[in-house]
């Protein structure tokens, strides 16, 4: 190779085609590689992951398996969250906010250990390498980036199951077959495509599930929950506090047994094309409409509409893979600063899919039922006071309708 690599650090799942990449670049590259393995709650065992780079050459100090379930939530799903973030209007960012943290514990290690470069395993078609990549370069700006899928002639997996065969790496039996889609996975969601999602006409078979239980089979009971909030964040659920991680997970557990939190959804990847995904995010679903329900007593109207105006931008840019951007960084800001009285508790009514806000309260709560009341409002409103205020909004449209002859 013309630029001469000394160590990379590759995101490994341990599964077929990272294991392959593990492979070739030891073999194309001719240098040492590390192995970082992040555990963001996607519910696999991750020591086969171990294992498997042991297996494979890898010194042990240089295997790194990290739990960062709790960072993940606390620094990029939280803070996602306040900003009720959804990629074109529907999609709740499950894949795209783990890129992030994945690629800056890369970082970390790659400068820790002195790597001149990093690797993925995503391929050249999707979203993943672009997120992945501009992390990369907002983080270390000089760092040799390799993406294999970009440049071997690996093309099918006919192809990396010969290359695993020569080079004896484990093949799970299940990787034998052509697989029906491909699923990613963590605590906030699992997404599945391609294969038997490509035809956008054809409805998801019940198999691609694995996060919810059909809604049809839910209990046919609703089941009442609360979520406490502290300054958008949430703190407790049924008045017992937890940490970020457990909260969405609990959440999570909810959603399973209500099915709720499917999405199918056609969505317009970053590089180009249009791709069918279907979506589980059961804890997350909860979650962003209990954020919703705590924020519609606690934020004034202009900060409530205007984050409303700000979601789609902010929602693009984590799809896009900007978080560390300075524009992504300026509208936390902002959004941030909306939350400072986002405190409160919601109930939520969960019943064969669906996430229902039934009551909100909060000590910073704007709602008045001494000004809203249909009942004597003892002069909290002086309904004379509409007049003049529809006269001075209709005064352009009656200067319109007097000029055009109305």
């Amino acid at each position: 190779m013309s630029d001469k690599i000394n160590r990379i650090v590759l995101a490994f799942s341990g599964g077929l085609d990272t294991s392959v990449i593990l492979k070739w670049l030891q073999q194309t590259y001719q240098c040492e590689v590390v192995t970082f393995t992040a555990d963001l709650g996607q519910g696999e065992e991750l020591e086969p992951a171990r294992a498997k780079a042991r297996l494979m050459g890898v010194k042990e100090e240089h295997i790194f398996i990290d739990d960062l379930r709790e960072e993940f939530v606390k620094d990029y799903v939280f803070p996602m969250m306040r900003g009720n973030a959804l990629y074109e209007g529907l999609y709740l960012l499950g894949t795209s906010i783990a890129r992030p943290l994945i690629a800056k514990r890369q970082i970390e290690i790659a400068k820790m250990l002195g790597a001149d470069a990093v690797s993925h395993g995503a391929t050249g078609k999707g979203n993943d390498q672009v997120r992945f990549e501009l992390g990369y370069y907002a983080l270390q700006p000089d760092i040799k980036v390799i993406a294999p899928w970009r440049e071997w002639d690996l093309t099918s997996r006919t192809r990396l199951i010969e290359f695993a065969e020569q080079h004896q790496i484990p093949i799970p039996r299940d990787k034998r077959g052509e697989s029906p889609f491909s699923t990613d996975a963590n605590m906030l969601h699992t997404s599945s495509e391609g294969k038997v999602l490509e035809d956008p006409w054809e409805e998801t078979p019940d198999f691609v599930y694995s996060r919810t239980v059909n809604p049809e089979d839910a209990p046919d009971a609703p089941e009442y929950i609360t979520v406490d909030f502290e300054r958008g964040d949430g703190v407790a659920i049924n008045g017992i506090a937890m940490s970020p991680a457990t909260l969405l997970e609990t959440l999570n557990e909810y959603g399973r047994k209500h099915g709720i939190g499917r999405l199918d959804l056609v969505e317009n990847r970053f590089v180009g094309m249009k791709s069918r995904g279907m979506y589980e995010t059961p804890g997350g679903t909860i979650y962003h409409l209990a954020h919703r329900g705590i924020e519609q007593i606690t934020l004034d109207r202009g900060a409530a509409h205007l984050k409303d105006e700000l979601a789609p931008k902010y929602a693009e840019l984590i799809y896009n893979g900007f978080w560390f951007s300075p524009e992504r960084e300026m509208l936390q800001a902002a959004i941030d600063h909306s939350q400072e009285k986002v405190t409160g508790t919601v109930r939520l009514k969960l019943y064969k899919g669906g996430v229902y806000v039934v009551g909100r309260k909060s000590p910073y709560t704007l709602y008045s039922e001494k000004v809203v009341t249909f009942e004597d409002d003892a002069g909290a409103y002086d309904q004379r006071d509409a007049a003049g205020f529809i006269k001075l909004n209709a005064l352009r449209l009656r200067l319109l309708g007097r000029r055009d002859g109305l």
